[in-house]
């Protein structure tokens, strides 16, 4: 059996552990740059707040209501997500964290009764973090992912629903859009309900062959989970990525090449840090930059550059070299920039790279150094040691004006209790 256990309301819930104030109130975490609304309690769910809606569309609706809104902390959200995943982690030998705010735990040998054992887990979460989340069980994944869909959406389950036998299955496939199926995306929904194929229960009514030819392997597979039959191994080691981007808006816009400079500096140092944790390295660097299209009065331009590196690589000060000489050949004066980022791809990993015979570069010096400044930072925090082409992002960094304090993360931000 697994079990996914996923965080209700995640950002919002992380700002309601440290001010409890919030709860029972309406409460939206907006995006970068205080842009879109990305979580949003149940309360300004009641009150019609959309999902991706922009804030200043419903500054009216806020402010009438009461909203209580906050700017993106995902320092806060990071730290915190680490702490549910290590109270998860007791509950089973294997653990699959599969996004900031859920998990798939591997259930497989637990004697206690499965719904004791996930409202136990689901006490000891609440009690050791503050987070609620809600308990999905079922002998797939998929099956699993659909328990937790109806145990966060039914207030009779109070956050557990275990899928346990045939019946109970096949009443709650009949109850689930075919489009809200994990792995069924908005293509493959229009496809089936063409068909008639409107419930994950009529899905499971199809037969396999026909379920192929429309939707690949990949599509049988859903199905056979849905059927209760395992098809998704557990992933326990986190894939290396085949690609990373660092992108962000910037917080006004930049008519100045220095603090482009800077950001994409910070940008390609983040890229090489990520690449560093994955223990790899890449072989090619992109730069790119672009206006505010949703400015037409304003002129327009985008324009993005690739460059080979000679040897692929994963240190802060090659890849900064390489993305500033970039944005150098593609900057262009006269405009309003409002974003820029640095994507690395073709990843090898660090014990596959191929040398040239021409590098001139010191690669174990400059991969201690590297090694010594990801030490003292992740000691003394992000950023304790940086190099100095990185600055001081006053400029171009995201607006964040209603950003909580980081309350465990950084000292001065811990909350005092007087007695």
């Amino acid at each position: 059996m697994f079990a996914l256990a996923d965080c209700n309301n995640f950002y919002v819930s992380c700002e309601r552990v440290f001010n409890p104030a919030l709860n029972g109130k309406p409460v939206v975490v907006l995006s970068n740059n205080d842009g879109c609304i990305i979580s949003r309690s149940n309360e300004a769910k009641a009150l019609g707040i959309k999902m991706a809606q922009p804030a200043f569309k419903i500054a009216d609706l806020i402010e009438r209501n009461q909203v209580a809104v906050f700017s993106s902390n995902y320092t806060l959200y990071g730290d915190m997500s680490r702490r549910v995943m290590t109270t998860l982690a007791a509950f089973t030998p294997e653990i699959e964290i599969y996004s900031i705010d859920e998990a798939f735990l591997n259930l497989a040998g637990i004697p206690d009764k499965l719904e004791d054992y996930a409202r136990t887990m689901r006490q000891t979460v609440l009690k050791n973090t503050g987070m609620p989340v809600s308990v999905g069980i079922g002998s797939t994944k998929v099956l699993a992912k659909i328990a937790n869909h109806c145990a966060k959406k039914r207030p009779e389950t109070n956050g557990v629903l275990v899928l346990d036998s045939p019946a109970k299955i096949g009443a709650t496939l009949r109850t689930i859009e075919v489009g809200d199926v994990w792995g069924i995306g908005r293509q493959y929904t229009a496809m089936l309900q063409s068909f008639k194929v409107k419930t994950a229960w009529d899905l499971t009514q199809m037969p396999d062959s026909w379920v192929k030819k429309k939707m690949t392997i990949v599509g049988l597979r859903i199905k056979k989970e849905l059927e209760g039959e395992p098809c998704l191994e557990m992933e326990l080691l986190p894939t290396a990525k085949k690609a990373i981007c660092t992108s962000r808006s910037f917080g006004e816009l930049q008519t100045e090449l220095e603090p482009i400079h800077e950001a994409v500096a910070n940008f390609a140092s983040s890229c090489a840090a990520k690449l560093r944790q994955q223990k790899t390295c890449a072989k090619t660097i992109m730069v790119f930059i672009h206006t505010n299209s949703f400015k037409p009065n304003d002129p327009q331009y985008a324009r993005n550059i690739v460059y080979k590196l000679p040897v692929a690589t994963n240190s802060s000060i090659e890849l900064i070299k390489y993305a500033l000489a970039l944005l150098d050949l593609i900057y262009q004066e006269g405009f309003r920039y409002k974003k820029a980022g640095v994507i690395v791809s073709e990843i090898v990993p660090e014990t596959r790279v191929q040398c040239s015979l021409f590098d001139g570069v010191d690669r174990v010096k400059q991969d201690a150094l590297m090694h010594a400044m990801d030490e003292i930072n992740a000691r003394f925090g992000s950023n304790a040691v940086k190099i100095a082409t990185l600055g001081t992002g006053a400029r171009w960094k995201l607006r964040q004006e209603k950003l909580s304090p980081c309350y465990t993360t950084r000292w001065s931000d811990i909350i005092k209790i007087k007695v």
